[in-house]
């Protein structure tokens, strides 16, 4: 029995949390599974798993190799797909994380023309507003909305993005005129609490540098549909992402405030890890995404 099915076995059982788990997943036999892990142990001399007739874990041993084993597995069948790539017929399993907002939106219909256009391959959308570890968690890649920073990670932008200061023509009536960002101070503003700042907003000042704004009001909720809900009400002022905000701001059921005070300096990404074979299926997935968002743009 070779090393490379021993690993897969071992890969199967921590991913199922135990062994009777991975032996329905997989079609195997328990006995199997236990004796091709065992084997592994055997051959690196250290114990991987922790088995008792009620627990199931890992050692510490276990972990540091359960890290490796996966990408060098990864790595081993991206290496399969570049040599495959010229078949169109991409098969296996995508998994992919997405902020809630994205697939809730309609923008998050593009993940569903991409399953669409490619029946054989299986998509695992994780709709996950954290910031998801994508090695540790094994995800494929990862769509961000944000401002990129430095990373070990490789990403690759699909459109440019924008958060609309949004309230209703009537509170801005009610309250206005609502001319700089520090006037959101003194008026009701809507918190979503999925920014990393709650309580305070962050706004680009045309001279250089920015501008932070306190703000308090009558509603915390970490949903931007939630606080799109809320500013339609006239409650307060919200900070929208554009594709949620922009039909309402087109039918001038909102109106966008401080424009040119909005930072400029965000997008929507796919995030990858660095590989030296990025997998066929990461790499069609992401340029569909890019054509589908170009599309829509042009």
């Amino acid at each position: 029995m070779d090393t490379l099915t021993r690993i897969r076995a071992f890969i199967d059982v921590v991913e199922a949390e135990g062994f009777s788990a991975a032996a329905r997943k997989t079609g195997r036999s328990k006995a199997l599974l236990s004796k091709y892990v065992r084997e592994l142990e055997d051959e690196l001399g250290a114990l991987l798993l922790n088995r008792t007739t009620r627990q199931f874990s890992m050692t510490e041993a276990g972990h540091t190799y359960y890290r490796s084993a996966t990408e060098i597995l990864k790595e081993i069948d991206s290496l399969a797909d570049l040599v495959r790539e010229n078949n169109t017929d991409l098969k296996g399993k995508l998994k992919v994380t997405v902020p809630r907002t994205f697939i809730d939106a309609e923008v998050g219909q593009s993940l569903i023309d991409f399953a669409t256009g490619h029946p054989d391959l299986s998509l695992e959308i994780v709709a996950d507003d954290r910031f998801v570890d994508l090695v540790e968690e094994g995800f494929d890649l990862a769509i961000r909305i944000t401002k990129l920073d430095d990373s070990a990670l490789i990403a690759k932008k699909l459109s440019d993005f924008r958060i609309f200061a949004c309230a209703t023509p009537a509170f801005v009536g009610k309250y206005g005129p609502l001319i700089h960002p520090q006037e959101l101070a003194r008026v009701p503003f809507l918190v979503d609490t999925n920014s990393r700042s709650h309580n305070s907003v962050r706004f680009a000042d045309p001279q250089g540098g920015s501008i932070s704004v306190s703000v308090s009001g009558p509603i915390e909720v970490n949903s931007p549909l939630a606080t799109l809900r809320a500013a339609r009400a006239g409650l307060g002022v919200a900070m929208i992402p554009d594709f949620i905000a922009r039909p309402y701001i087109e039918t001038g059921e909102l109106v966008s405030l401080f424009d040119d005070y909005l930072p400029k300096d965000r997008g929507i990404y796919a995030v990858y890890p660095h590989r030296r074979y990025l997998p066929a299926k990461v790499r069609v997935f992401v340029d569909y995404l890019h054509g589908w968002f170009r599309q829509r743009s042009s």
